[in-house]
């Protein structure tokens, strides 16, 4: 078995939301626009909190992907490639995650 990325999910997703495909629910999504997915993202994480408070790992690993697929899905569909948030990830762990917070502009 190969290892499958978030790349590679990112290339499958930019390939299939753009197509008329009937088949396919990427399409189907795409097409829906940026508040239908931006609300499908929303009910993922909540499933995603209710599997791990469940302690079903098994339905966590599935939740999980569901939650990565449609932030790909709404990444793509806001133009921000993967790279982008790779790179603010990397600048993040670059320190500790209460230095990286204490250097965020307060909130207004």
């Amino acid at each position: 078995m190969t290892d499958f990325t978030l790349a590679d999910l990112e290339t499958i997703v930019a390939a299939r939301a753009g197509s008329d495909d009937p088949e396919s629910y990427t399409a189907k999504l795409a097409r829906k626009g940026v508040p239908t997915v931006a609300r499908k993202l929303g009910e993922e994480a909540v499933e995603v909190v209710i599997a791990a408070l469940a302690e079903d790992e098994r339905a966590l690993a599935g939740e999980a992907a569901d939650l990565l697929y449609h932030l790909v899905v709404l990444l793509h569909l806001k133009k921000v490639p993967l790279s982008a948030v790779m790179a603010e990830l990397g600048r993040r762990t670059a320190q500790t995650g209460l230095q990286e917070k204490a250097a965020r502009p307060a909130a207004d």
